[in-house]
């Protein structure tokens, strides 16, 4: 198993022995391909940052993506843990199935209204991929000593193309706060990227030999969307645009032999 910030999507890749991890026992290669960076994610936020602990209660934002299904997963490793999952409709079937007591359709609904008839005083950690307004959303979805954990801005992104209006507001409405406020808050917020641990060795090490035991324990297991050849590079991104995918998209340098020998018949 390999991590690397980019250059991966080629049929030969070079990368120090320090970012490559022994696959276990009975994991197949497309499992391989979804574990590292999601897992490590959802795991260094839920208990590194986030400590998450028996009786608490969660927000998991782009529940049915790949850092959303495996911060489930890990979420049920701990006792008790209440799940709340934005997802849009058709996906909410899966999610329950997966663990999610609360799924909600962003869509339709105010997901932080939802979030409080339920429970009133909020909820103990919310993952945050989104930015702009729904950080802010967040902050005031915790409970006292609550954790909200920033990680991406998918906010940012609209549809297919990049909406320059769109990624202006949500910069205008990006959420800031200053040391003192957080006093008067008794709240935290943690910012997190995979990406800037390069040289974090022992740390991320430490991580995947977590998360291989639990792999063996059948605590966790990759969720596969869907796998795509090289050459279909372009409609494997629009399943994740049209956010069709529920888990990971797996690229593969050529289409698996099975399709091949039905076209050949």
């Amino acid at each position: 198993m390999v991590l690397a910030r980019s250059g991966l999507w080629q049929e030969v890749v070079n990368v120090p022995a320090s970012q490559t991890f022994l696959m276990p026992e009975g994991m197949s290669f497309e499992e391989a391909a979804a574990l590292l960076v999601n897992y490590i994610t959802a795991y260094m936020i839920l208990f590194d940052f986030g400590n998450l602990r028996p009786n608490q209660s969660v927000l998991i934002h782009m529940a049915a993506g790949g850092v959303g299904t495996a911060a489930i997963q890990l979420c049920k490793t701990v006792e008790n843990v209440t799940i709340f999952g934005t997802a849009s409709a058709s996906k909410h079937d899966s999610l329950k199935e997966s663990g999610v007591a609360h799924p909600i359709d962003y869509r339709t609904m105010d997901y932080a209204e939802e979030v409080r008839k339920v429970s009133p005083k909020g909820v103990d950690i919310v993952l945050d991929p989104l930015g702009g307004s729904d950080t802010s959303k967040a902050f005031n979805l915790l409970k006292p000593m609550g954790k909200l954990i920033t990680y991406g801005v998918a906010n940012l992104l609209t549809g297919q193309k990049k909406n320059l209006m769109a990624m202006a507001k949500t910069w205008w409405n990006q959420f800031s706060i200053n040391a003192l406020q957080l006093l008067h808050h008794n709240k935290a917020v943690c910012g997190y990227h995979l990406g800037y641990m390069d040289e974090e060795f022992e740390l991320v090490g430490g991580v995947v030999a977590k998360l291989v035991n639990l792999y063996n324990q059948g605590k966790i297991k990759p969720k596969i969307d869907s796998v795509w050849p090289f050459d279909q590079v372009a409609d494997a991104m629009k399943q994740m645009q049209e956010k069709k995918n529920v888990g990971k998209v797996i690229l593969v340098p050529e289409a698996p032999k099975e399709e091949s020998k039905k076209e050949e018949n």
